[in-house]
């Protein structure tokens, strides 16, 4: 498997802490649970960042010719490969266009549909036209409706809260839109008050399961979004929403393959789809033990056509996952 941030993708910059710090949880859940499910897993990892005591065998990276022999022997031996990796620049579809050319499993969503969502534009479109409820999203080089007064500004192919911004009022977007760069894509989508949650979803063949309705503890910094962690599993997240939803989302999305997060909205409108995640999210941390079974189990079992039972988070427990605590590479 491959963790990008922590595995060498970011060899010749430097790696947030936070970036670091959340990659390292999800690296660590992931490995273990496929441990755990008597899985052999080899990994790269970025030689700035402190060694680990994964269940795996890990080849040490410290420059990208050593990255990228190191990702290739690492292909080479194995039997399938499951990356984790950000939509933005398109690194999550390159990634799996060279796994899928590699002629190896991806344990993860098909090319086709990583190019429809990381970009948030086409996802509401793509979602929109198929009658899922979504959070108006706008292309900023285009005509705004000027019913909204607050607004969210961020990168159309942006991971999270990353890059976002809140512009106060209707009269602050213009020039705000103004001081873009014009070689980065970005999205406009109102400030719709609700709650914010998540889903944690089992995809495959245009259908879904349901194994987590998350609460994300989001909170607004310098005008701007910031994860502090979630809640997975909460009973604030729940609703007959859920399940509905997640099968229109991947009746929209048939190349949704393995775990998928998606990022809503609850509002007194209902629920509204804000992005589609092709790829674990920080919720997995705590999927496992929240479900008493293992997730990347779950996900192994698709290859075999086996699905969990539909009310597989019926007795779930509530495990919260917190990002507040970073440390420096």
């Amino acid at each position: 498997m491959y963790e990008h941030i922590t595995g060498g993708g970011l060899i010749g910059q430097a790696i947030p802490a936070s970036l670091a710090h959340e990659g390292d949880m999800m690296l660590r859940a992931l490995v273990t649970d496929l441990a755990e499910a008597g899985v052999e897993v080899v990994t790269t990892r970025d030689e700035r960042l402190a060694p680990t005591d994964l269940p795996a065998r890990v080849a040490p990276v410290g420059d990208r010719r050593q990255r990228d022999a190191a990702m290739e022997v690492c292909q080479l031996e194995s039997d399938a490969v499951w990356p984790i990796a950000p939509e933005s620049g398109g690194v999550l579809e390159r990634l799996s266009e060279q796994f899928m050319d590699g002629d190896r499993v991806l344990l993860n969503s098909r090319s086709s549909a990583v190019r429809v969502t990381s970009s948030k534009l086409l996802t509401a479109r793509r979602l929109s036209d198929c009658g899922v409820p979504v959070v108006p999203t706008f292309d900023p080089r285009q005509s705004i409706p000027p019913q909204y007064n607050r607004w969210v500004l961020k990168p159309d192919d942006g991971a999270g809260c990353l890059g976002t911004r809140i512009i106060a009022s209707a009269a602050e977007l213009a020039p705000a839109i103004a001081e873009l760069d014009p070689e980065v894509e970005h999205a406009v989508q109102p400030f719709v008050a609700g709650s914010a949650v998540s889903l944690s979803l089992l995809c495959g063949d245009g259908r879904a399961a349901l194994l987590a309705c998350n609460r994300q503890r989001v909170a607004v910094v310098n005008e701007a979004f910031c994860l502090l962690g979630c809640v997975v599993n909460d009973s604030a997240a729940q609703g007959e929403y859920a399940a509905p939803l997640a099968a229109d989302i991947a009746a929209a999305l048939p190349g949704l393959w393995g775990y998928v997060g998606v990022d809503l909205l609850l509002t007194d409108r209902g629920a509204q789809v804000l992005e589609v995640n092709p790829r674990l999210t920080l919720s997995y941390v705590g999927l496992s033990n929240s479900l008493g079974t293992n997730a990347a189990a779950l996900v192994l079992g698709l290859l075999e056509g086996q699905w969990p039972d539909p009310d597989i988070a019926a007795g779930a427990m509530p495990v919260t996952v917190n990002l507040e605590i970073h440390y420096a590479p």
